[in-house]
């Protein structure tokens, strides 16, 4: 027994087992084997640099990296197949396939995959979308073909990123109102708009409205009023975050009214895009053409604004993609890239917009393999930053995969949706990971899969949890249409 017990060594780090020690694993590692099930470990920067891993980069092929990796003498033996693929939210079969087969060109899947295993940026011979690109030699792409899609090689610069709430267009950057704008602009972006929703209005009440009923005439009145507008649009984006349709139906028309007295014709032209947004969302594609066009008709009638012109024109081509009108649809796609032409260097944020709404019209002409291409651009233009529209970039991605057949490969890219939101009070968010729980359902039989639904189920049980107050309201609960949340 003694002699067997000192040639007994762990199988994950070689240690010698203590003689009482049954597990084919140390203390140690027992303890990290949980955790290692789920996600790679953190390595240290030296592992990058033995010949294996090198070698393996220089193919400029993702498999081999693999493979190297799971063989890396680091992990005192090599690593599974099925554990790896656990991680990357494939099959063993299908990491099998990537190892050796062809090399994989998708870049979603690289950069993501990249990410996972912690591969330093400059080892890589493609470019992770936070850092730099340099968008001036790269072909523009086009929608001409949306019928018989292509892929759009969409530019992915860097720069500062905006929000889908309205800038200050007709404020100073200077004034009190438009630094305010601006501050709840960026928490927004980080914790979503149910946890600012209250904070936003209490602004419009104490800070906004006695203005609006004091002693000001003249520009000072035009710019209150305006100020008003946009920050009441504001609510009614983050009240259409939490859940609250009918809430923010209210808050865009309120501001539509506010704008015509504030004279500030892109910010009106903006609000009715927000309201062909919201009518999108709650199945009026024909308000949503007709809203899109009564904004374009505005921006017609003034200056140009290539970003709010190429969004109006993409919602109208939603409308259209709603109607099956495929032709329609991919004409308005056309102008709508059009519109950024010459300005994408500068302009990420309405690339990624104009993606993001290209995602919806392919989903809706039965185009999964242009929504997938599209959606994967969508992530490559929002930074980590960016949780919420990144997220909903993910989610296009998940759903196009789904209704590929390709559920096992869905389930990794929704799993870091999952783990990357948990903060994030968005009852949009909540409301596209429960569609995906009935997506899935047909698939429960993988195991991928099923292991997946067990941490989405727990996951929104949680989350909903947040909303519960929202029905105290009376205007239909967390939804805006009485849609029950306790499911979960």
């Amino acid at each position: 027994m003694d002699a067997r017990n000192t040639d007994r060594y762990c199988q994950s780090c070689g240690a010698r087992l203590a003689s009482d020690n049954r597990q084919p694993l140390c203390a140690p590692c027992q303890k990290k084997a949980p955790e290692a099930a789920r996600r790679a470990p953190h390595v240290p920067p030296e592992f990058w640099e033995v010949d294996l891993i090198r070698d393996a980069l220089a193919t400029w092929h993702v498999g081999r990296v693999v493979q190297a990796y799971r063989h890396h003498p680091f992990h005192g033996r090599a690593l599974s197949q099925e554990m790896v693929a656990r991680w990357l939210g494939i099959t063993q079969t299908q990491l099998s396939r990537v190892e050796s087969g062809p090399p994989v060109k998708d870049l979603g899947r690289l950069v993501h995959w990249a990410r996972i295993f912690g591969i330093p940026s400059h080892l890589l011979w493609f470019k992770l979308p936070d850092e730099g690109h340099d968008t001036r030699s790269r072909s523009r792409g086009s929608f001409e073909a949306v019928v018989l899609p292509t892929s759009l090689s969409m530019p992915r610069p860097p720069g500062p990123q905006v929000g889908f709430l309205p800038s200050p267009y007709g404020l100073s950057d200077a004034s009190s109102d438009a630094a305010v704008m601006q501050g709840f602009r960026a928490a927004d972006l980080q914790v979503g708009g149910g946890h600012l929703y209250a904070t936003v209005l209490h602004y419009l009440q104490t800070e906004i409205a006695p203005r609006l009923f004091g002693v000001v005439n003249g520009a000072d009145s035009q710019a209150v009023f305006t100020a008003a507008a946009g920050l009441t649009e504001m609510a009614g984006w983050m009240a259409h975050d939490a859940g609250r349709d009918i809430v923010a139906e209210r808050h865009f028309h309120r501001a539509l009214d506010l704008v015509k007295i504030g004279g500030d014709r892109q910010l009106g032209a903006h609000i009715l895009g927000s309201m062909s947004h919201l009518a999108h969302h709650l199945d009026k594609p024909n308000d949503a053409i007709a809203l899109a066009r009564s904004g374009q008709e505005i921006l017609r009638a003034g200056s140009r604004n290539p970003g709010l012109e190429s969004r109006l024109l993409a919602m109208e081509a939603r409308g259209f993609a709603a109607h099956r009108e495929s032709a329609k649809a991919a004409r308005l796609l056309v102008l709508a890239e059009k519109a950024l032409a010459g300005d994408y260097s500068e302009r990420p944020s309405q690339w990624g917009s104009l993606a993001g709404e290209a995602v919806r019209c392919m989903r809706q002409l039965g185009q999964y393999n242009e929504a997938e291409r599209q959606a994967q651009r969508v992530i490559a233009l929002r930074p980590g930053g960016r949780r919420r529209s990144r997220a909903f970039g993910q989610l296009g991605l998940v759903t196009a995969l789904i209704a590929q057949g390709k559920p096992d490969e869905a389930c990794g890219v929704a799993l870091e949706v999952l783990q990357g939101t948990q903060s994030l009070s968005s009852f949009l968010v909540i409301r596209q990971l429960r569609d995906l729980h009935e997506l899935l359902q047909p698939y429960r039989s993988s195991g991928v899969v099923a292991d997946f639904l067990e941490c989405l189920t727990g996951g929104l049980r949680e989350r909903l949890r947040l909303y519960r107050w929202l029905d105290a309201d009376g205007d239909g609960g967390p939804t805006g249409r009485g849609e029950d949340t306790g499911e979960f």
